[in-house]
C-alpha cells in the first residue's frame, strides 16, 4: 500500500503518516509532501527519517511539484491548507486562496490519474458565520450551550449538521474549503474519483504547534506548561465559547474504515468531530490545564469579538456514525494529558516554538 499525504509535515498530516506506518508494521509506504511554511513543521523531518517516511519538499500551488511525486498511490490524503480563519481578512488573501483552492485543484488533477482513493480534509468553518451567531444559546457558569428550541435549520441538541447554512459569508478560509469540496464532487461525478469529504471540527492533540488563531487548545496547554499568560478574547471575555475536539487517532480510525470500504458514499460530505461528549469551553479548559499541568497562569479578558469568531460549534456527526458505526474515543482530558506529555518530552525543541 502506498499513501501520499499533502500537508504531510503539518500536525494532522504527520500524525496520520506516523499512524499509517506504525499500524502496518512499516509495510505501508508513506510519502509526506509539504512546503514547511508552518512553524515547527521542520521538526517532523526527524520523525520521518526514523520511520522511513519519504519527504518531498514542494508546494501544492505548483502542479509540477505534485506531479514530481511520480508514482501511483492507493490513497491520497489532502491535509494541506492555510488553516487560519483570520487569513486574508486584513490583508492580501492570495496565499489562502491559492493554497486552499488552486492547491486542491492541482491535487485533484494528480489524484484523477494516479490515485485509487482520495480523502479531502475540509473544515467546519464552511458553515456561515451569521447563522452561527444567531443560534439560541443558554449561558451556564462555565460555557455557552445550544438551546433545544432553534429557528435556524440544521441545528439540534446534537450540534451542527451537514444541512446547516453555507450560503452566507464564512471567511476566506471557509470559502476556499467549501469551493474545494465542490471541486472534489465534480471530479468524483465527472471522472469517477473515489473520494470522501470530511468536515472536521477542531483537531487537537500531541504534535500540534498551536497559535492563537489555529490550534488554540494546544497553545493553551503549552502556555500553562511554559508559564505564559493567556487571553479570553471575544464574547465578553468570559472564556465561555465552546468547541468540540477531535483526536488525530480518531480521524485515522475513520480514514482506515473508508479505505477498507466500510460505509461512506463517494463524494459525500460528512461532519467529523468530537460532538457534545468531547467538547470544552476555554474557561473549562483552563481549569483542566491547571489540574493536569499543575500550573496556573494569568488570563486576561478581551471583550471585543472579531468578525469571524463564533460563540459555539458542536459537530453533529450522526451521518458518518450511522453509515460507518464510527464515534470518537478520546475525551478532552485524554487530549490535554497527551498534549502535556508530548510537550514535557520535547521541551527543548518546543520552548522556542511557543515563546
Amino acid at each position: 500500500m502506498k499513501v501520499l499525504i499533502t500537508g504531510g509535515a503539518g500536525f494532522v498530516g504527520s500524525s496520520l503518516a506516523r499512524q499509517l506506518v506504525e499500524a502496518s508494521g512499516r509495510s505501508v509506504e508513506v510519502v509526506a509532501f509539504d512546503n514547511l511554511r508552518r512553524r515547527g513543521s521542520e521538526l517532523n523531518l526527524k520523525l520521518f527519517k526514523k520511520l522511513g517516511i519519504r519527504f518531498i519538499h514542494g508546494d501544492i500551488r505548483t502542479l509540477s511539484d505534485i506531479t514530481a511525486c511520480g508514482e501511483d498511490f492507493d490513497l491520497f490524503i489532502e491535509a494541506s491548507a492555510e488553516p487560519s480563519v483570520h487569513a486574508g481578512m486584513k490583508g492580501d488573501p492570495d496565499y489562502v486562496v491559492h493554497t486552499n483552492l488552486l492547491g486542491t485543484y492541482n491535487c485533484l488533477k494528480f489524484a484523477q490519474q494516479r490515485t485509487r482513493k482520495f480523502v479531502f480534509l475540509s473544515s467546519s468553518r464552511v458553515y456561515s458565520i451569521a447563522p452561527l451567531r444567531e443560534l439560541a444559546l443558554a449561558e451556564t457558569a462555565s460555557r455557552f450551550a445550544i438551546k433545544p428550541e432553534q429557528t435556524v435549520p440544521g441545528v439540534s441538541s446534537a450540534g451542527i449538521s451537514e444541512e446547516f447554512a453555507t450560503y452566507l459569508p464564512r471567511s476566506f478560509y471557509g470559502a476556499t474549503k467549501l469551493a474545494s469540496e465542490y471541486l472534489v464532487q465534480e471530479f468524483t461525478a465527472g471522472y469517477g474519483l473515489d473520494s470522501v469529504i470530511y468536515r472536521c471540527g477542531v483537531i487537537a492533540g500531541p504534535g500540534q504547534f498551536g497559535t492563537v488563531d489555529q490550534g488554540v487548545f494546544t497553545l493553551w496547554v503549552a502556555h500553562h506548561y511554559f508559564g505564559k499568560p493567556l487571553q479570553y478574547r471575544g464574547f465578553g471575555g468570559k472564556g465561555k465559547q465552546v468547541r468540540d475536539l477531535l483526536h488525530p487517532a480518531d480521524l485515522f480510525a475513520l480514514i482506515t474504515r473508508y479505505y477498507n470500504n466500510e460505509g461512506s458514499n463517494p463524494g459525500t460530505v460528512y461532519n467529523v468531530g468530537g460532538g457534545n461528549e468531547v467538547s470544552t469551553s476555554l474557561c473549562e479548559l483552563t481549569d483542566l490545564c491547571r489540574h493536569i499541568v499543575g500550573k496556573q497562569v494569568p488570563v486576561t479578558a478581551i471583550p471585543d469579538t472579531a468578525a469571524v469568531d463564533i460563540p459555539i460549534f458542536i459537530t453533529d456527526y450522526r451521518r458518518i456514525a450511522s453509515e460507518t458505526r464510527w464515534k470518537p474515543s478520546h475525551n478532552v482530558e485524554q487530549i490535554v494529558s497527551e498534549t502535556f506529555d508530548w510537550i514535557r518530552q520535547n521541551e527543548a525543541d518546543l520552548q522556542r516554538i511557543f515563546e
